[in-house]
């Protein structure tokens, strides 16, 4: 069992890890996947924000109990991450975090000011006045369309539409598949980080009805300056396996931009958009899932 003092915080964590063909177990109080042959790799539970579970992979409960103490996020994942099946999430929403979350969703005025956040976020500019959700839902579509098309022409890849069928993986063009894999990339760090700031993956604004609707609002936001980008880089020089390069890619593009240390802020500063207070939490509130702690320091620290 770990103490909160040793828990590191979200943004200070690498992004991600993917696991496949083993036994996740704990030895010595080290979480460990073992393969076939017996030999044992030491999985860095603590140091990792979410760690997303491949097909053949099965774990032991003292392996979910230790990532559950660590504030890891466990991914059940398809094939190079396609598909999400089930999520293990460290401790969960706040009850204040959640009634905030759910007021700003549900009252429509609200609603709209976080929308608009959102817009003037990711695209650097005002967005239209008295526009609708659902309008403002349309113009994004647009933009994301003529971005897609963009980067087809600066790579020098044919780009059609976004087509992604989590029911037949082959059918989809090999830019389509790195697209899909990027994104779920993506989303499996925006989750560990909507889970780490106590806010509940399905309650969305722009994105509704799904169970990680505010995942993919929040994904959205970053998606277009990291991992779109990469995918196309990726499929423009196609390798062996253009899954796992893209996997790579985008774990180097998220520590290169930090991207854990931006996330949260990102959250509440979008939702404050709202002008609604966030409601005192109960004094039996239980902590944050993953503790804001003293950074580890940087390389001027280091001798």
């Amino acid at each position: 069992m770990r103490l909160p003092s040793d828990i590191i915080s979200i943004k200070e964590r690498n992004s991600m890890l993917f696991l496949r063909c083993g036994r996740l177990d704990v030895e010595g109080g080290a979480l460990v996947l073992v393969d076939e042959q017996g030999v044992r790799v030491q999985i860095p539970v603590g140091g990792v924000a979410c760690l997303l579970l491949e097909p053949g992979v099965t774990l032991t409960h003292a392996a979910v109990a230790l990532a559950a103490d660590c504030g890891t996020l466990l991914l059940w994942v398809g094939e190079a991450g396609v598909r999400l099946y089930s999520a293990g999430q460290p401790g969960g929403a706040r009850s204040d975090k959640l009634l905030y979350q759910a007021r700003l969703a549900l009252e429509d005025g609200p609603r709209l000011q976080v929308v608009r956040a959102m817009y003037r976020f990711r695209f650097g500019e005002e967005p239209p006045a008295r526009r609708s959700v659902e309008q403002l839902r349309g113009i994004e579509g647009a933009r994301v369309r003529a971005l897609y098309q963009q980067l087809a022409r600066r790579h020098g890849l044919e780009w059609k539409r976004r087509s992604y069928d989590p029911k037949d993986w082959d059918a989809a063009d090999p830019l389509n598949q790195a697209v899909s894999v990027a994104n779920h990339c993506l989303y499996g760090v925006c989750e560990a980080a909507v889970l780490a700031a106590g806010y509940a993956p399905a309650i969305g604004f722009i994105h509704t009805g799904k169970p990680l609707s505010f995942v993919y609002d929040i994904a959205d936001l970053f998606k277009f300056d990291t991992v779109i980008p990469a995918a196309f880089q990726a499929a423009s020089r196609p390798g062996d396996n253009l899954a796992r390069d893209v996997r790579l890619r985008c774990r180097d593009m998220f520590r290169q931009q930090k991207l854990l240390t931006r996330i949260i802020p990102v959250i509440e500063d979008v939702l404050s958009a709202g002008g609604l207070s966030l409601p005192a939490a109960p004094p039996e509130a239980v902590p944050v899932a993953i503790p804001e702690t003293k950074g580890l320091g940087d390389a001027g620290h280091r001798h």
